[in-house]
């Protein structure tokens, strides 16, 4: 399974006066079973990106393949790339809809077609996926908190039975502990099921800490493209568009530049303990 993007450019407004290049030939692979982490600031793009993704959005120029094949090809079945490709809003009130959760949830596997039993068992075994509680199942899905809206959101997409799951901003207005309880449970169900996850994302903690790739966008142009250590690096250049590297990155380069013999690429606070322990000769030495 590959998304490929080749060359591809987004105009707001083209036929006025004050046309927007949202994108800006952007060309891109997403390769099977990655964990990427989609960054920028408000206006660079990546809301645009992900939409193209699964063909909500169609290029002003450049192609969109997915298994080798363009998904604007006039004959090509977009409904089905959307059972495979699947994405979750920002906000999740906007996905639901149905009377209770479990109705919701089933909603996209009858849409594909199934029967109505295996649309159920579809939509038990994704509401089981995300950890949603069975006493909710059958509960108004406006009568829950933001985090069970979230599950809830997830699974209405991973019923259709996804190869790839875009996300975005999935932790928007969450507190801390509703913040990691989902995106855990995206990491548990990456591992399990094998996809491919998308995370677009405002927190560099949460990039650096999950993803095994990221993606900068700026201005509509892919700025970095590479494994966290490498993009976040490039701190400097970072802030200089808006962005910023996580803190604890901040802190091992402020050791380094103190004279501390420690190693400056850290990007998470697993990754920074480990490093100064070694830097002192400690490493096993203390138990967490």
């Amino acid at each position: 399974m590959s998304i490929i993007l080749n060359h591809v450019n987004y105009v707001y407004d083209g036929d006025t006066e004050i046309p927007v290049k949202a994108l800006d030939d952007v060309s891109l692979q997403i390769g099977d079973g990655e964990f990427i982490g989609l960054i920028g600031h408000t206006g660079s793009g990546k809301s645009t990106l992900v939409q193209h993704l699964n063909g909500l959005m169609k290029p002003t120029d450049g192609g969109v393949y997915y298994n080798g094949a363009d998904i604007h090809d006039g004959d090509y079945d977009l409904k089905t790339l959307r059972s495979k490709v699947g994405l979750v809003f920002q906000y999740p009130e906007h996905q639901l809809f149905e009377v209770d959760v479990f109705s919701d949830v089933c909603f996209g596997p009858k849409n594909l077609g199934l029967s109505r039993k295996e649309a159920e068992l579809r939509a038990f075994e994704a509401l089981r996926l995300v950890g949603f509680p069975e006493e909710l199942f059958y509960q108004s899905p406006f009568e829950l908190s933001g985090g069970q809206k979230r599950r809830a959101a997830i699974a209405g997409v991973l019923a259709m039975k996804p190869e790839v799951l875009i996300l975005d901003e999935p932790t928007a207005g969450l507190d801390p502990k509703g913040r990691d309880e989902i995106l855990d449970q995206v990491k548990r169900l990456r591992e399990e099921t094998k996809m491919t996850v998308v995370l677009v994302s405002h927190s560099m903690e949460d990039v650096a800490k999950y993803v095994n790739r990221i993606i900068v966008m700026n201005r509509g142009k892919v700025m970095f493209d590479g494994v966290p250590k490498a993009v976040f690096a490039h701190y400097k250049e970072l802030e200089e568009v808006g962005l910023a590297a996580p803190q604890v990155t901040y802190i091992m380069h402020a050791l380094r530049e103190k004279g501390f013999p420690v190693k400056a690429q850290a990007t998470t606070i697993a990754e920074a303990k480990e490093e100064i322990l070694r830097a002192f000769g400690l490493a096993g030495g203390i138990a967490d």
